[in-house]
């Protein structure tokens, strides 16, 4: 089957997702998070692991790698995917689609400057003290918790009419 043939042109009536990725980076007990510039749009002043879009030509692993580099500087090792967040954010014909990734960090050196926030090293179990995005805290126990060997998880991602997070599965 060819490209032509793949229907990513009939999107009229459909659903369509941007995809993207979260990366939360580890060294020893400490996590890389960065608090987001209060000039970001998206989520400004709150903590979030590291990622970014994936780009036409990549698949959810290398845009994985490259947003850590991109935004660090740092190499990272030993990247698994742990979960696939679908989230409908209220938009009438286009949501998310969130690769949620782990992984070890080569080194502690943050080489790179980014307006989009600071990066912090904090220690995990510091995390639930932030001011960190409504998801993390639901998320971080979620991936700590998974066995080794566990295949990713799969969740639907939306919000009530109090514009609370509901996560389902």
């Amino acid at each position: 089957m060819g490209a032509q043939a793949q229907g990513a042109d009939a999107t009229t009536g459909r659903w369509v997702v941007i995809p993207r990725t979260l990366v939360l980076v580890f060294e020893g007990d400490d996590v890389l998070l960065m608090k987001r510039g209060a000039h970001r749009r998206i989520f400004p002043n709150k903590y979030n692991g590291l990622g970014g879009h994936v780009e036409r030509d990549e698949h959810p692993g290398e845009t994985a790698v490259r947003e850590v580099m991109e935004e660090s500087g740092i190499g990272i090792r030993d990247v698994r995917l742990c979960g696939i967040h679908h989230i409908d954010a209220g938009a009438a014909d286009s949501g998310i689609v969130m690769y949620v990734f782990t992984a070890q960090a080569n080194s502690r050196d943050i080489t790179v400057t980014t307006d989009e926030g600071t990066l912090e090293w904090i220690p995990v179990e510091a995390v639930a003290g932030l001011d960190v995005v409504e998801d993390l805290p639901i998320v971080l126990p979620r991936i700590l918790a998974m066995a080794a060997d566990a295949p990713p998880y799969l969740v639907h991602v939306s919000y009530d009419s109090d514009d609370r997070i509901v996560i389902r599965g």
